[in-house]
C-alpha cells in the first residue's frame, strides 16, 4: 500500500505508523516502570485487632499505595515522553527524507540541465504520483524547449543560407555597374558605400552562421588543438591593424597547451578575441596574450588589454549578441556586436567557462579555460588554420 497511491497518502500512512509505534512504546514503557506491589504481608507478632482497625490500616496502606504508584506514574511518563519526543524527531526526519527524496533528485538533475544539454530528461520511475506527474510535466517542457531551440537554430542558418544569393547578386549589378565604360563619378561613389555596407551584412551572416553553429554544439571535425598556435595566427593576421594603431604587444604562449575540439571555432574564438582587444583600444597601447595550464584542470587564454576604466556591470554583458560598451551600443561601423557573444557560445560548446573581469587600472581581462587533452599516438595537434 506505500508504493501506490498518492504523495499525501504515503505521507499519512508513514507518519501515522511511526507515531502509532512511538505510543505504543511509549504505554509499554510506562507500565513497565510504574509496576508496584498492591499488598503487604501480615506480621504475625502483631497482638489481634478489632475489624474496624484492620479496615483502618488496610485503607491507610491502601492511599500510601496510590500515592507512590501516581508519583512513579508522572515520573515514568515523562521519562518516556521526552525519550519518545527524541525518537519520533529522529524517525520523522528518516521517514520525510525517503518521501522526499525523489523530488531531490528531481531538483539537482534539473538543475544540470542548460541551453547545451536540453536532450536529456529525468525519466523519473515508480507509482503514478504528484511526483511522477511533475517529472513528466518538467520532462515535457525541456522537450518544448529543446524543438524551440532547435528550430531557432535552423531558422538562423536557413535564413543566412538564403540571404547569402540575394547579396551576391546585387554585388554583381554594383560591378556590372560599375564596370560600364566613363561611370559617373556619383555612380562609383554610391557603388562604393553600397559594397561597403554589403561587406558588413555578409560579416553579419557569417557570424549567425558561426553562432547557430556553436550553440548547437555538434563537431564532426573534433580534433587536438593548440592555442598557442591559433594566438600566434590571430596575432600575425592582424599585424597591420596592430602596428597602425600603435599597440604592443606581449606574448606568453606555452606550446604545450592544447584542447580537444574543433579547429575552426576555436580559430575564430581566438581570432575575435585578438579582434576585440584591438578594436576596443586605446592608441598607443597594450596586449597581453597567454596560455598556460592551471593545474592539469584545464587549457587557458588570457588576453589583456589596457584602457579607460569600465563598468563591470555592462562588461558582464558583453557576452550577449549585440552588446556593446559605452557609445559603441547603437552601433559601430567596425563591429557586428557577435564577437563576444560568438566566442562565448564556442567556449560553451567545448564545455569550457569565459570570464570577462573589468580591470581596476583600466582596461579588460577575458579568460577562457577549456578542458585540456594531451597529444595522443599518432594523432595530428593543429596549430593554424589557413
Amino acid at each position: 500500500m506505500l508504493r501506490g497511491g498518492t504523495v499525501g497518502r504515503r505521507f499519512t500512512l508513514l507518519y501515522a505508523a511511526g507515531f502509532l509505534g512511538s505510543g505504543i512504546a511509549l504505554l509499554a514503557l510506562t507500565y513497565l516502570m510504574s509496576g508496584v506491589r498492591l499488598s503487604a504481608p501480615a506480621d504475625p507478632s502483631a497482638e489481634p485487632r478489632t475489624a474496624q482497625e484492620q479496615i483502618r490500616d488496610l485503607q491507610a496502606q491502601l492511599a500510601d499505595v496510590h500515592g507512590r504508584q501516581e508519583h512513579r506514574w508522572v515520573l515514568a511518563s515523562l521519562v518516556a515522553l521526552v525519550v519518545m519526543a527524541g525518537l519520533s524527531l529522529v524517525l520523522g526526519r528518516l521517514l520525510a527524507g525517503r518521501v522526499l527524496r525523489p523530488l531531490r533528485l528531481i531538483t539537482a538533475a534539473t538543475r544540470r540541465i542548460s541551453a547545451e544539454n536540453l536532450h536529456e530528461r529525468l525519466a523519473v520511475t515508480g507509482p503514478a504520483d504528484e511526483v511522477k506527474e511533475l517529472a513528466d510535466t518538467v520532462d515535457g517542457l525541456l522537450e518544448r524547449l529543446e524543438a524551440s531551440f532547435v528550430a531557432q537554430r535552423r531558422f538562423v542558418g536557413n535564413a543566412s543560407h538564403e540571404l547569402r544569393t540575394p547579396l551576391a547578386t546585387m554585388r554583381a549589378s554594383l560591378d556590372v555597374a560599375a564596370a560600364k565604360p566613363d561611370p559617373a563619378a556619383q555612380t562609383l561613389a554610391l557603388a562604393g558605400r553600397i559594397r561597403t555596407e554589403l561587406d558588413r551584412v555578409d560579416h553579419l551572416l557569417d557570424g549567425f552562421l558561426l553562432l547557430a553553429r556553436a550553440e548547437h554544439g555538434a563537431f564532426a571535425d573534433r580534433t587536438l588543438v593548440a592555442l598557442d598556435g591559433l594566438a600566434r595566427e590571430a596575432l600575425d593576421a592582424r599585424a597591420p591593424d596592430i602596428s597602425a594603431k600603435g599597440l604592443a604587444v606581449h606574448a606568453e604562449v606555452r606550446p604545450t597547451v592544447r584542447t580537444r575540439g574543433s579547429a575552426a571555432l576555436l580559430s575564430r574564438m581566438v581570432q575575435n578575441l585578438v579582434d576585440n582587444a584591438i578594436a576596443h583600444n586605446e592608441e598607443n597601447g597594450w596586449i597581453r596574450v597567454t596560455t598556460d595550464g592551471d593545474g592539469g584542470a584545464g587549457a587557458r587564454l588570457v588576453v589583456e588589454t589596457g584602457g579607460h576604466v569600465l563598468d563591470q556591470d555592462e562588461v558582464d554583458r558583453l557576452g550577449r549578441p549585440f552588446e556593446r560598451l559605452g557609445a559603441a551600443r547603437t552601433g559601430s561601423e567596425a563591429s557586428s556586436g557577435l564577437g563576444l557573444s560568438i566566442v562565448a557560445a564556442i567556449v560553451g560548446a567545448h564545455g569550457g567557462r569565459l570570464v570577462l573581469l573589468a580591470r581596476p587600472e583600466g582596461g579588460l581581462r577575458v579568460t577562457v579555460t577549456l578542458p585540456s587533452a594531451a597529444p595522443e599516438h599518432g594523432t595530428v595537434t593543429v596549430e593554424a588554420t589557413a
